[in-house]
């Protein structure tokens, strides 16, 4: 128990206790200090993290309708949860329609690997790209590149709504050389990898950028109509009808 009790001590780093550790190994009260201070330090380290992943607000997977999709593989989703992927250090491409849910289900994810003591990014393909390609020094550019290459795990989503030029394809490629196999991505897409020619024009590294993407990736498809669409239009109905109960006059 002592023995256990010291190992925790010098894990925390807690340098006078240990010197004294004599003195203290037998109090009463040492226990309950170091479960305060892993508490504290756990509890801190994931609001860190939190505020470097940038995934902002989401809804719950629990919220998630899995009947509206047409096609969406609900073991393939919830087996990323366990987060296997990266500790493999593997890629994920989630496809589908816009408003589908991709965006809520890869935060989700993203969320349970902080939990689970990863570091994480969140960012658009468009906010990502454009920051990279705005840095006007290479020094500067090199260590946003470090920046977005070092987080265990890396979301970039919305891929295939804007089109890039070819210093963004090229920006694209160089982060995902870096972190392959070595560092998990997440990218999710509307378009079709045979596609992305449409998103990247005349981008020389298009074929090399999904070669790299797929290699020890897991590619998860969804269909159906927007969700958001259908949300809308629930909220039109709802208005209209409270609207036509109201006495004339």
């Amino acid at each position: 128990m002592t023995d256990r009790l010291l190992q925790r001590t010098m894990d925390l780093r807690l340098n006078g206790i240990v010197a004294h550790w004599s003195d203290v190994a037998t109090a009463e009260w040492l226990p309950q200090l170091l479960d305060w201070e892993e508490s504290e330090r756990t509890s801190r380290s994931l609001e860190r993290r939190l505020a470097s992943a940038h995934i902002g607000r989401f809804k719950s997977i629990a919220d998630f309708d899995w009947q509206w999709p047409t096609k969406c593989d609900r073991g393939s989703v919830e087996g990323l949860m366990t987060l296997d992927f990266v500790a493999d250090a593997t890629n994920v491409v989630m496809c589908g329609p816009n408003g589908i849910g991709k965006t809520m289900l890869v935060k989700n994810i993203t969320h349970q690997a902080l939990i689970r003591g990863y570091t994480a990014r969140f960012a658009t393909a468009g906010e990502l790209l454009g920051e990279l390609a705005a840095l006007d020094s290479d020094m500067a550019l090199r260590r946003r590149l470090r920046h977005y290459a070092s987080p265990d795990l890396l979301v970039i989503d919305e891929i295939g709504y804007l089109s890039y030029s070819n210093r963004h394809a090229d920006l694209l490629f160089e982060l995902v050389s870096r972190r392959y196999e070595n560092k998990s991505t997440i990218i999710t897409t509307n378009k079709a990898f045979k596609e992305w020619s449409d998103v990247f024009p005349n981008a020389a590294c298009v074929v090399s950028l999904v070669d790299r993407l797929i290699h020890h990736s897991e590619i998860i498809s969804l269909d159906g109509e927007s969700y958001r669409l259908k949300e809308a239009q629930e909220l039109a109905e709802k208005k209209s009808r409270k609207s036509s109960k109201k006495p004339a006059g």
